[in-house]
């Protein structure tokens, strides 16, 4: 349980990775003016149909967001819509505890240096180009490993920062 679990955390930081630049901060939220639902082209209107009538009740930037989010999608290949919709079915299937577990690795990460994050994505993206047999072999080798030698391999892992005040 708590491998698929790790699995899947991983799997939803490549989720938020990938719709950070659809987040927004809270200070952005009040920053940013609104997107009338007539400013939306019509792909992004059927993307987004379900929220129509709740469109003007969302946050300005909110709006911004899915807007921004609904282009992206229109603009990706077949595959890549593919992709996205697993992803996202993954984070729907995910329990209030599970998320909020993504949620906090993802602030975490947020919280490095851009330095760091590009190390953690080069090497998440080396994770995932490895073939199934070779990513169950370094999984099994870290289980493997002694308290001692995670210890080791921990100290190489970059020191997590002060929590943001906000």
């Amino acid at each position: 349980m708590k491998r698929s679990l790790n699995i899947l955390v991983g799997a939803c930081l490549l989720l938020a990775f990938s719709l950070a630049g659809a987040q927004s901060t809270d200070a952005d939220t009040h920053a940013q003016p609104g997107v009338n639902w007539t400013q939306l082209s019509a792909e992004q209107r059927k993307l987004l149909a379900n929220m129509e009538t709740t469109w003007n009740q969302l946050p300005p930037g909110r709006q911004t967001a899915l807007a921004r989010g609904a282009e992206r999608f229109v603009k990706m290949t077949p595959e890549q819509r593919r992709e996205a919709n697993q992803r996202f079915g993954r984070w729907r299937d995910l329990d209030d505890t599970q998320r909020a577990a993504v949620r906090d690795r993802y602030q975490q990460f947020r919280d490095f240096s851009p330095e760091e994050q590009e190390r953690i994505r080069r090497n998440f993206r080396r994770f995932g180009d490895l073939n199934e047999a070779q990513r169950e072999r370094l999984r099994q080798r870290w289980q493997n490993m002694t308290p001692k030698e995670r210890a080791r391999v921990r100290e190489q892992l970059p020191r997590r920062p002060p929590p943001r005040q906000h």
